[in-house]
């Protein structure tokens, strides 16, 4: 009986199929370099990069310490060092005049009213003005003198004051509507003769008359 032989090609087939099955194809191996090298080169940026360390932020501490004659403040900035601030004191001085002249003010002084010796005068042509004008003041208490007639006739009221007497002569004007520019100081054109002890002098004209009717 002869013996069986393989059909011819069935040996190659298998050891083709075995080498091609079982080997390292030169495509992988390439893959495989290249994926090695990636790595190989993020390692070593990773390994490279330089590291950031943040530094503390702290905040400044302030110290104010009183000393005499001012305040001391100090900033310490953490270890970097400090730094220290001295305020002085402000000292205001006045200067005097060197001549020592005491600053002018205004004094008002009031004087009672029956310490004022007051004369109403008549300077005009209706009968009994003085005495009814010298009536109306007397309410205030000021000290009245008999009322005399004026030597002129005149248009217009006045009140004439003596020295140190120009407040009580303002108050008398103004009870009865003389206007503050006819309150002057008694002299020589003041046409009353009145006695020396006169503080205010009051002269009546047209225009109380012409109100009294």
């Amino acid at each position: 009986m002869a013996d069986e032989q393989p059909p011819a090609g069935t040996s190659s087939s298998r050891s083709s199929s075995h080498s091609g099955s079982g080997g390292f194809s030169p495509f992988r191996a390439v893959l495989v370099l290249v994926v090695f090298v990636i790595a190989t080169v993020i390692l070593v940026g990773v390994g490279t990069r330089p590291a950031v360390i943040g530094a503390p932020t702290t905040a400044p501490a302030t110290t104010t310490t009183s000393v005499p004659g001012g305040t001391t403040t100090t900033t310490a900035a953490g270890a970097a060092g400090s730094t220290t601030t001295t305020t002085k004191p402000t000292t205001t001085t006045t200067a005097h005049s060197s001549h020592g002249h005491k600053s002018k003010g205004t004094t008002t002084t009031t004087v009672a009213p029956s310490s004022v010796s007051v004369l109403v005068a008549n300077a005009t042509s209706t009968s009994g003005l003085a005495a009814k004008t010298s009536s109306t003041i007397g309410e205030g208490g000021w000290s009245m003198q008999t009322p005399v007639d004026a030597n002129t006739t005149e248009a217009t009221s006045a009140v004439y004051y003596a020295a140190g007497m120009q407040q009580p002569a303002a108050t008398i004007a103004t009870g009865i509507g003389v206007p503050p520019t006819a309150v002057l100081p008694l002299s020589s054109a003041t046409p009353v003769t009145y006695p020396p002890s006169t503080d205010v002098v009051v002269v009546v004209g047209q225009d109380i008359a012409a109100q009294s009717g």
